[in-house]
């Protein structure tokens, strides 16, 4: 997506999530290769639908359901929004990550 190219371009992605469940297998590769170059926080979940879902690419029915969600390879976050504790736990999970406490 444009969008988000945007964002890398101007070096303001904080964290990259990306589906490993991608139908282009080149994806990946580019995504992690971005991400280290930029020093950027990659988080890898399994399921690009639960991905889709996340970042809204989907209905909401009546109960508060997601039906016809569309599949996302990735999404960036480049503006956490306020301090907030779960904020918080996202940053400690990336400190340990990277000295290896994890």
């Amino acid at each position: 997506n444009a969008e988000y190219g945007k964002q890398w371009y101007q070096r303001r992605v904080r964290v990259c999530v990306l589906a490993e469940s991608t139908d282009e297998k080149n994806i990946p590769k580019l995504v992690e290769a971005l991400c280290k170059e930029h020093n950027i926080n990659l988080i890898k979940i399994d399921d690009a639908k639960k991905l889709g879902e996340w970042t809204g690419l989907c209905k909401i029915d009546k109960e508060g359901l997601a039906r016809k969600v569309v599949r996302c390879s990735c999404a960036v976050i480049h503006d956490f929004g306020k301090e907030s504790q779960a904020l918080d736990m996202i940053n400690d999970h990336f400190k340990r990550t990277v000295t290896g406490d994890a």
